[in-house]
C-alpha cells in the first residue's frame, strides 16, 4: 500500500504542482517548450506504469479492507455514469479544444466555442472524473480509494489549473474564450451564454463513443478480471 500511496501523490503532484503551475514556465524557459513536453510525458507515463502495477499489489494485500461492497442498485448506477464519461472523454479528444495540449491555436477559429465546448471546456477531464467516482461507487477497498480518489481529485482540480496555465500564456484572447465556455458542465448554457446543440457535437464522436463504452463493458473481466455487467 506504501508504493500505491508514493505512486498516487506523485501522479497528482507532477501534474498539479509542475504542469500548472509556474514552475512549469520556469522548466521551459530554460530547457525549451519541446524538450520540456517530452519529459514530462515520459514522466507522465512513468508514473502511470508505476500506479497501475502499485495498485495490482495493493489489491492483494491482506490490509486491503473493503468500506463498502458493490450491490446491484450500485452496478446499475455504474453502467450509466461510465456512459456518460464516455460521451463526454471521446468527443472531448476529438475535438478542437484550446485547454487541449498544443492545441491553442484553436483560439484563432470564430466558431471554436461549439458543439462539447458549448457544455464545457473541459470535456476530457470531467469524463475521467465521472469515470473515476462511477469506479469509487463499486469498489470501496482501500487500494481503489487510492487509485480512483487520486484521479478524480486530478482531474477535478485540473480544470482550474489548465485554465490558470492558459490565462497566464494567453491572457485577453483566453478570457473571452472563458467568458462565452464554462469549466462546469452546462453552466455556460444555464447561464443563457450559449445553447445546447448536440448536431455539432458530431454524431459519429457520440456513436463512437457509445461503442467503445459497450467494448469496454462487455470486455471489461478479460481486460481487467472484473465484470461489468450486472
Amino acid at each position: 500500500m506504501t508504493s500505491l500511496l508514493a505512486a498516487a501523490a506523485f501522479f497528482v503532484l507532477l501534474h498539479l504542482l509542475v504542469s500548472g503551475t509556474r514552475l512549469r514556465d520556469t522548466i521551459t524557459g530554460v530547457v525549451g517548450q519541446g524538450p520540456y513536453t517530452g519529459l514530462f510525458a515520459l514522466a507522465s507515463v512513468a508514473s502511470l506504469t508505476w500506479l497501475g502495477f502499485a495498485f495490482s499489489a495493493a489489491r492483494g494485500d491482506p490490509g486491503n479492507a473493503a468500506y463498502w461492497q458493490v450491490t446491484p442498485a450500485t452496478r446499475h448506477v455504474q453502467l450509466g455514469l461510465q456512459l456518460l464519461a464516455m460521451l463526454l472523454i471521446v468527443p472531448g479528444l476529438t475535438t478542437p479544444n484550446p485547454t487541449s495540449v498544443r492545441q491553442e491555436g484553436a483560439l484563432e477559429r470564430p466558431d471554436v466555442v461549439k458543439g462539447m465546448l458549448r457544455i464545457t471546456r473541459h470535456p476530457f477531464l470531467w469524463g475521467v472524473a465521472i469515470w473515476a467516482l462511477g469506479h469509487l461507487l463499486v469498489n470501496g477497498d482501500r487500494a481503489s480509494l487510492v487509485l480512483f480518489g487520486s484521479m478524480l481529485v486530478l482531474a477535478l482540480f485540473g480544470t482550474s489549473s489548465i485554465d490558470a496555465k492558459r490565462k497566464r500564456a494567453l491572457g485577453a484572447t483566453w478570457d473571452g474564450f472563458a467568458a462565452q465556455t464554462s469549466n462546469v458542465p452546462f453552466a455556460a448554457i444555464l447561464a443563457g451564454k450559449q445553447s445546447l446543440k448536440l448536431g455539432e457535437i458530431g454524431w459519429w464522436r457520440i456513436l463512437l463513443a457509445v461503442a467503445i463504452w459497450a467494448a469496454l463493458t462487455w470486455g471489461h473481466p478479460y481486460m481487467f478480471g472484473v465484470a461489468a455487467l450486472p
